[in-house]
This record gives C-alpha cells, sequence and structure tokens, in this order.
C-alpha cells in the first residue's frame, strides 16, 4: 500500500521512562492480542503497522495507547504502551510519558476521551471487508481528512455533533482507507462491535 500509514503528523513531546501502569498495559495486551488475531491490528507489506488501543487512566484525560508501529509486532508488552498526559489541538501536539512514543492516532483517541468522560477505551482498528461495508452507512469522516491530523480530531467531533455516533459508538474513517475506530466503556464492549460483525 502507498499511503503515508503509520506516520505522526502531531508534535511529539515524548519523555521517555519505563511504564508505570503495568496492570493496566497487561489487561490492554489480552485484547489487543485478540485485535491481531482477527488481523484487526497487524501490518501492511514493508512492515507498515496499523491499528491501535487506548484506555483512560484514572478519572482525568490521562489514558495508556499503543506505541507507534507496534501494529506488526505479534507480541506485545509493557514496552510497547506510553501513557499520554496532555495534549494540543491549538500546538497539533501530543505529551507522553514511556518507553515508547504514542501512537499515529493519539490526538482523536485523546479528542474521544475528552468528550465523554463515560468513554473508558478507545480502539482503532483496519479490516478491508468491514470498511467497505460499513463507510457512509455509518457515522464517517469526510474523505478529504487524513488521518492523525486535528482536522481529523476536529472532524470526530463533528460526528459526535451531529450524527448518532454517541449511540454507535463505532465509525469509519473515509480518508483512512480500511480505518475503523470504536469506543466504549471496557474493551468488551468496545471490542464486541467488531466481533458482531465479522
Amino acid at each position: 500500500m502507498s499511503f503515508d500509514e503509520g506516520v505522526i503528523k502531531f508534535r511529539p513531546h515524548w519523555i521517555k521512562s519505563n511504564l508505570a501502569d503495568f496492570a493496566l498495559a497487561s489487561e490492554m495486551n489480552s485484547w489487543r492480542k485478540k485485535l491481531y488475531d482477527l488481523k484487526l491490528i497487524g501490518a501492511y507489506e514493508g512492515d507498515i503497522g496499523f491499528g491501535n488501543i487506548s484506555m483512560r487512566v484514572g478519572e482525568g484525560l490521562e489514558f495508556l495507547i499503543s506505541g507507534s508501529g507496534t501494529g506488526n509486532d505479534d507480541w506485545t508488552g509493557t514496552q510497547h504502551y506510553t501513557k499520554v498526559i496532555d495534549f494540543s489541538l491549538e500546538k497539533n501536539s501530543v505529551t507522553c510519558v514511556g518507553p515508547i512514543v504514542a501512537s499515529s492516532e493519539s490526538l482523536t483517541h485523546a479528542l474521544l476521551y475528552a468528550f465523554d468522560p463515560k468513554i473508558k477505551v478507545v480502539v482503532h482498528v483496519h479490516h478491508r471487508a468491514l470498511w467497505t461495508s460499513l463507510v457512509n452507512k455509518i457515522p464517517t469522516t469526510q474523505a478529504h481528512i487524513s488521518y492523525g491530523t486535528v482536522e481529523m480530531a476536529m472532524e470526530v467531533k463533528r460526528l459526535f455533533n451531529e450524527t448518532e455516533l454517541k449511540k454507535t459508538r463505532l465509525f469509519a474513517m473515509a480518508g483512512h482507507p480500511d480505518g475503523l475506530i470504536s469506543f466504549g466503556s471496557n474493551f468488551a464492549e468496545a471490542c464486541q462491535l467488531y466481533f458482531d460483525l465479522l
């Protein structure tokens, strides 16, 4: 595939350190493995990884997210996750603390957590058949908007305000081939949306 999959488009402020949230990362890892086994997270030719998952930490806006470029790893550990502690749409920046820089889709995850305190997890997958069957039939971002950008984050805000996204908890990304994002109060809820469609 000749597109810019996996490229970080925000300004990363990475504070390199060990990850302290071992229990949360372990829970995320078990769900990521299920998604990986179903090829919802993985890699295109050339080892270009796709897909990422995140989980809110506590009641604030901090969240753990899989690191950039980890989609092609069949096994992940705590070294593959990082904590986003701050973000700015105005500055197009994400600040993360951990052993790896945050995923390229971190701004979209961050904005979803900011929209609704009931959202505890966000799951971004790729699946050509699912995407083809769902694009423009469920809430869908506009085709000219690229992934991982401030524009994408604002487009998700538009979907939240103008469509049934709060109810469906799943949207397609028209300008990001194969890309789907779900969210929920836990991983079972967010992932089941995909499992039911496969």
